[in-house]
């Protein structure tokens, strides 16, 4: 059991790394469309999940059952938006250590979605933790009265996207295959994306090519890497590591652009992640108890 626990952590923090260069990946290819980035994407995790539905052993179905069909198509849509504001807040030149740790706020979000649409019970020391969380995110925001606030804005609606859709997932359960689940968001995406770049398409350089296909390779090993990680051991157990990627993309940034948080970010995030540890152990006790 230990030997599968040290597995699953290894396989998370590969996948940490995977989605910070995925951010890194985003940044480097520059001012090209934020949607030929997020087709690119998505174009190679369509692939994936195909190859997933053709070589499962048991059959799946490629689009889910007719009565899931709302669910797949919300949870889609709201892993699209979710996507396209992160890669929007990069493009416009938020850091990706900032982009990262709001973008990481999805857990708040989960346990709100949970209680009000789940009719899920809350524990006694969740509230004022996620409240802790959310009032260090403002120091990374930093709000403000003009547009400069906006791409901080855009990578805090990632994370409100992707508690919706990661509620809609745990809703799912039991009903349709993961790699339904995927390939529905990724033909979605593919579909959508497809058509503001067919109308409006900007020629990549070479280096600009390789980028997306590195923002694609990346982001289909995070998710691989996530997939395995899950794998080897319950969630709880595990997912506290998947904030390495907020470590990998200060080394990034710092490495790439010789960009380093400012000091009320910093103090945001490191705010953020003891909160975070701390929700992680109070978690594992009462879970023990």
């Amino acid at each position: 059991m230990e030997d599968h626990r040290k597995k699953a952590i290894y396989f998370m923090l590969a996948s940490g790394f995977a989605f910070a260069l995925m951010s890194a990946a985003v940044k480097s290819v520059g001012e090209l469309p934020v949607y030929e980035k997020v087709l690119a994407r998505n174009v190679i995790s369509l692939i994936v999940a195909s190859l997933l539905i053709f070589t499962q052993k048991r059959k799946t179905r490629w689009f889910g059952q007719k009565k899931n069909q709302g669910l797949l198509l919300s949870r889609s849509l709201l892993g699209l938006a979710g996507v396209y504001l992160l890669f929007s807040a990069i493009t416009a030149g938020l850091p990706l250590t900032d982009a990262n740790i709001l973008s990481r706020l999805n857990p708040v979000f989960v346990t709100l979605f949970a209680v009000f649409f789940l009719k899920e019970k809350t524990v006694r020391f969740h509230m004022p933790l996620l409240a802790g969380i959310l009032l260090f995110a403002m120091l990374v925001i930093k709000p403000t009265f003009n547009l400069s606030v906006l791409p901080a804005l855009a990578a805090t609606g990632t994370a409100i996207c992707a508690g919706g859709a990661y509620t809609l997932v745990r809703h799912l359960k039991g009903k349709e295959e993961p790699a339904t689940i995927i390939f529905y968001f990724s033909a979605l995406s593919v579909l959508a994306m497809l058509m503001p770049t067919l109308a409006h398409a900007v020629l990549p350089t070479p280096p600009q090519l390789l980028g997306l296909l590195a923002i694609g390779l990346t982001a289909s090993a995070g998710q691989f890497g996530l997939t395995y990680a899950y794998k080897f051991a319950k969630a709880s157990e595990v997912s506290i590591y998947s904030y390495s990627t907020i470590l990998f993309a200060l080394l990034l940034d710092l490495l790439l652009w010789g960009e380093m948080p400012d000091r009320w970010s910093a103090i945001g995030s490191i705010g953020i992640m003891a909160c975070t540890l701390m929700l992680y152990w109070q978690n594992k006790k009462a879970d023990r108890v």
